[in-house]
């Protein structure tokens, strides 16, 4: 939490949102049992599909005593699982300990601040909990239990029930979910550490939604309410018992029942590699993003430089039955110190998308969305941010748009088929102000890099 968060809340009469029980689109996510069986077939409660990747708008009320009575948010979300992790919208977990219906998991998820627009670039009160998770699965049910706490160590928890309904085109999730606060956390967050509460339990409800369109296209729903309990709904601050949430966008995901396909391989005959590990080196430039793909860039005086390495793993070969290849594709990314800044650690979470085409030898368009998170903010950053008056945001989106071309093809060179040297442009941003997510600013930075990316 920002110093000045309370000082900004007390004159605005706000308080910070209740912990946001109804995650955007966030679907139950199941895991393979271990078992030599389960390896055979799949487990009796489990996604077709293992990835996806969608955006959207949410749309939350504010409780509080205020002239405005809602706030809207745009969210990317990223879907992935395997056998030791999850990412599922605006939450995410690691396998501690996993069998056939019981999971012990390390555990995050985002915890919504909905207050006026104008107030969430100064304040950035809402941000990804950490804590640890249970989770049992039987057939179509789904319960969670979860211990929390923000970065002050204010503790609370949730339990969660959740049901899969299928039929056809259609996914419904029905759920409910009691959230339990600690004194702390409601002293904070809802008596603003000026009004005595003791610790409570609040409730919310509700239901998800997918909806296949055609191919891999989808439509992402959501409905719910939460209701305060009396403690904290007779606060002089708080306006509302009941809170209204819901979340509307669309996504890209396997088809559910999908049709057999195999592009044609441009390049080999021998079977393709489904991993990558890419270097890259790249410089900082003041240039937006459009200048840049305009080639209309501006060199930074103080030659800000970083290094990154990205590990990438196939979701798809295919996309809208296009030869459209899909990874998942982590990274760390570090910025070396400069006169204007210290060394600086940047970690990513992104879906990228390949398309490969050939004009002699192969050439491949990338482009990549997702989730960037430093440790500090960089000086090519900052100081664009602070030329528009932002508070700058260490969460932000994440794009990568890359051109790259196949050294095995220039060289005529069997051993180097799977090598491939590129440009890509590293960009992390704000979405135009639209998300509170990311601090509710407009701009960020972008490095233009060289890299070696090998398949494997």
């Amino acid at each position: 939490m920002k110093p000045n968060f309370i000082s900004t809340l007390s004159v605005s009469l706000m308080l910070l949102t209740p912990l946001s029980a109804v995650q955007a689109n966030d679907e139950p996510v199941k895991t393979a049992p271990v078992t030599n069986e389960a390896a055979q077939q799949p487990a009796t409660y489990q996604w077709s599909d293992n990835w996806g990747i969608g955006i959207g708008m949410r749309r939350g009320d504010i409780p509080y005593a205020t002239e405005k009575d809602e706030v809207y948010d745009t969210l990317p979300l990223i879907y992935f699982q395997n056998d030791y992790f999850y990412i599922n919208g605006m939450e995410a977990a690691g396998h501690i300990w996993k069998n056939d219906n019981h999971q012990v998991n390390l555990y995050t998820r985002f915890r919504f601040v909905d207050i006026p627009q104008e107030l969430q670039n100064d304040t950035q009160s809402q941000a990804f909990d950490f804590g640890l998770q249970y989770r049992f699965v039987k057939d179509q049910w789904d319960v969670d239990l979860a211990f929390l706490s923000d970065s002050h160590k204010r503790s609370y928890g949730y339990s969660r029930t959740q049901y899969l309904w299928e039929s056809e085109d259609w996914r419904l999730i029905p759920y409910a979910e009691f959230q339990w606060k600690s004194a702390d956390f409601n002293q904070f967050y809802y008596g603003l550490d000026q009004y005595d509460v003791g610790g409570g339990v609040s409730f919310n409800a509700g239901v998800k939604a997918r909806y296949h369109v055609i191919s891999n296209l989808y439509l992402l729903g959501q409905f719910g309410v939460g209701r305060l309990e009396d403690d904290v709904y007779n606060l002089p601050t708080i306006n509302n018992r009941f809170q209204y949430e819901s979340f509307f966008g669309f996504g890209f995901f396997p088809e559910s029942k999908k049709k057999s396909y195999s592009a044609k391989p441009v390049i080999t005959k021998q079977e393709k590699p489904t991993e990558y590990l890419r270097i890259a080196h790249g410089w900082a430039t003041p240039s937006n993003l459009n200048a840049i793909l305009k080639w209309q860039t501006k060199t930074d005086p103080y030659n800000n430089q970083m290094t990154s390495a990205f590990y990438g793993t196939q979701l798809t070969d295919t996309l809208f039955t296009l030869p459209i290849e899909m990874y998942l594709t982590p990274g760390i990314v570090w910025h070396h110190d400069s006169e204007v800044q210290n060394d600086i650690a940047e970690a990513i979470i992104a879906i990228k998308a390949y398309y490969t085409f050939q004009i002699g030898p192969r050439f491949r368009l990338g482009v990549a969305e997702g989730l960037s998170y430093a440790s500090s903010v960089t000086y090519i950053e900052s100081s664009e941010l602070a030329e528009k008056d932002y508070k700058p945001s260490k969460l932000l989106n994440y794009l990568d748009f890359s051109l790259d071309v196949n050294v095995g093809d220039i060289f005529n060179s069997r051993d180097m088929e799977n090598l491939w040297f590129g440009y890509s442009i590293h960009h992390r941003s704000g979405i135009f102000e639209s998300s509170s997510a990311f601090g509710r600013i407009s701009g960020g930075s972008n490095y233009q890099s060289l890299y070696l990316q090998w398949h494997f």
